[in-house]
């Protein structure tokens, strides 16, 4: 597995905990990174796409609230609202990641850490966000 692939699911992991425990983020951050063994440069990655996610969670939810067509955001699963945040995050906002790479990473999180029609759905979700700010993107 690479290691920007452990720097998303160390990234996907922190969100949940910090989500579903009265932990501080960068305090559940912080306690991942102990067992983390990424070398810099992924950990580096990792850390910038953990603070973009959390300084942008609103933005990220009205983008797959936007695209989620029958779908209140609040009924969605935990674990794919945080892929997705994590794969929009890195469309909008980390350029030198190619989009079909957050993509593709984001449909392999999906079938990993959730249910099995979890990454059709996300990759739909994902491609609609895609369409929609192409020109920013690849602009």
């Amino acid at each position: 597995m690479s290691a920007r692939r452990r720097a998303r699911e160390l990234v996907l992991k922190a969100l949940y905990a910090s989500q579903t425990s009265d932990q501080n983020p960068e305090e559940v951050w912080q306690t991942l990174l102990e067992d983390a063994a990424l070398p810099e440069k992924p950990l580096k990655f990792a850390t910038e796409l953990f603070k973009l996610v959390l300084n942008n969670e609103d933005q990220l939810d009205q983008e797959i609230a936007k695209h989620s067509q029958n779908w209140h955001i609040s009924r969605l699963a935990l674990i794919d609202k945080n892929i997705m945040r994590i794969a929009i995050c890195e469309l909008l906002y980390i350029p030198d990641v190619p989009s079909r790479v957050s993509l593709n990473e984001a449909i392999e999180l999906a079938k990993t850490f959730s249910t099995p029609d979890s990454s059709a759905f996300v990759n739909g979700i994902l491609n609609a966000v895609l369409k929609d700010h192409l020109h920013e993107i690849e602009g």
